[in-house]
């Protein structure tokens, strides 16, 4: 048994293996960003922004500010939209009674993954799930859950949402 395991100890084949697993794993551990990262807090609170001024207040000034001109929104029921389409579904389906719906985000479900081209932080792609509520009989009540994910880029030093992917739609039940 020992001859088998003195094999092991000195193969180097077995250390560049052992050597790349560790190296695999501190790269995969390390690709999301933590929760306390600038980064991480900084798009944590864009999330907040369109979908405060967005889905629960209807105030677009703040947010045409943080969407790209660009911006391309794919819904898996909705279909797809740019910016101009988005804004107007908006006004027309949510803001004639704004206190009707809200969108929250689901606690602990948001990530973030930086995106660099040559060391240099360029975008970051924001993932998580929130609820959708309704007013119902006066109050508001969690009607549905669905999963996004967010392409944020930096477009001359601010943080521009650029393509979001809203997916997974279903009722929600606990």
């Amino acid at each position: 048994m020992n001859s088998f395991l003195e094999f092991f100890k000195d193969s180097l084949l077995i250390k560049i293996i052992i050597a790349i697993i560790l190296f695999l794993f501190h790269f995969i551990s390390n690709a999301q960003e933590s929760k306390n990262s600038e980064l991480y807090q900084i798009l944590k609170s864009k999330d907040s922004i369109i979908f405060e001024n967005a889905f629960n207040t209807c105030n677009f000034k703040e947010l045409e500010t943080i969407i790209s001109n660009n911006f391309e929104f794919y819904h898996d029921v909705g279909g797809i939209q740019n910016k101009k389409q988005f804004f107007k579904t908006v006004k027309e389906n949510i803001c004639p009674n704004p206190d009707n719906f809200a969108r929250n985000l689901v606690e602990n479900s948001l990530e973030v993954f930086p995106m660099k081209k040559n060391g240099q932080l360029y975008g970051a792609i924001q993932k998580g799930k929130h609820t959708f509520q309704e007013k119902q009989n006066g109050k508001l009540t969690t009607i549905g859950i669905a999963d996004f994910t967010h392409l944020w880029i930096l477009e001359n030093k601010i943080w521009k949402l650029k393509r979001v992917l809203s997916y997974n739609h279903k009722p929600y039940s606990n």
